[in-house]
């Protein structure tokens, strides 16, 4: 009888997660892990890459002898190495129940949630299966769920079970959050925020500064729906806040939409020049389009492919 594959495999189709089996992240600094990988650390180890000579001393290796440089000096030193290291990721994706929000025009159904679960998703892979260490936190105005990085095989399975079973609800504050964060994570590692960020940008600085404070490298991947950049009701619409439902809103989309998509364009701007001052990466993730696609070409210009 043949095996009925579990629902939280559907966030990670296996032909989707094998065309970015040889997608490797390169940190733009160096960084310190848990164990050996692939990740240059700012320790010296005993990796292939040479760093710098130190005179010998009792107790070290005569097999990291240089005898040239004894050859040259008369004196004793050992060579020392780049040590490499494994990266300590974690997901941060906002649940708030602005996320819930599906978009009329994405083809896919997902919701800015459903979309964000499957970044997440294959984020996870990637790093995984590079032998990386990979934590979650799912937030809305706290931290609803954190799941502490782990590099194990199961690690993978878990992660996707908790995405999951994510529900969109509550108010969204992830500056608040990323304080939290930035308190509890060990030492240093690469943050990606995962968020549809419309709690403002003034607090969102003061979060990723602080993450950025305790040595963070930071990616923010900003989910919306395609209506919000482009726009294209018509008639008479009713808009509904959907982390506040009693507030609502009727709407002639003709007579606002100019003076709408040069304010929500502003914004969009704003957030970026925040997050280049921090500094930290942002990119914009459309749900219109198909969240593998749009991850590739992510992955592309930011990393590149294992050699």
């Amino acid at each position: 009888m043949r095996q009925k594959t579990p629902e939280y495999m559907q966030l990670l189709p296996s032909e989707i997660q094998a065309q970015f089996s040889r997608v490797a992240f390169s940190p733009n600094r160096q960084m310190l892990g848990a164990k050996a990988g692939v990740h240059r650390s700012p320790a010296l180890g005993t990796s292939t890459e040479f760093a710098e000579h130190r005179e010998y001393s009792p107790g070290d290796d005569p097999a990291d002898l240089d005898w040239r440089v004894f050859g040259k000096l008369d004196r004793y030193y050992v060579r020392q190495y780049v040590e490499e290291t494994n990266l300590r990721v974690t997901l941060m994706l906002d649940t708030s129940a602005s996320m819930g929000f599906r978009g009329q025009r994405a083809d896919s159904g997902f919701s800015r949630l459903d979309y964000a679960c499957r970044l997440a998703a294959l984020l996870s892979s990637i790093f995984l299966s590079a032998g990386d260490a990979v934590g979650l936190v799912l937030f809305d105005r706290c931290v609803a769920t954190w799941l502490p990085a782990g590099s194990r095989m199961n690690q993978l399975r878990t992660i996707l079970q908790t995405l999951h079973a994510a529900r969109p609800r509550g108010t969204s504050a992830p500056a608040s959050v990323m304080h939290q964060v930035a308190e509890r994570l060990p030492g240093r590692g690469v943050v990606f925020l995962i968020s549809d960020l419309l709690s403002g940008h003034d607090s969102l600085s003061d979060g990723l500064h602080h993450l950025r404070e305790r040595r963070h490298q930071i990616s923010v991947l900003h989910t919306l729906a395609d209506e919000e950049l482009t726009f294209p009701y018509s008639s008479a619409t009713r808009f509904q806040d959907l982390e506040d439902p009693a507030t609502e809103c009727d709407v002639d989309p003709e007579g606002i939409r100019r003076e709408y998509l040069e304010r929500f364009h502003t914004y969009l701007q704003q957030l970026e020049r925040v997050c280049q001052s921090v500094p930290a990466e942002y990119t914009l993730f459309n749900t219109h389009q198909a969240y593998d696609a749009a991850l590739r070409r992510y992955c592309d210009q930011r990393w590149g492919t294992r050699q």
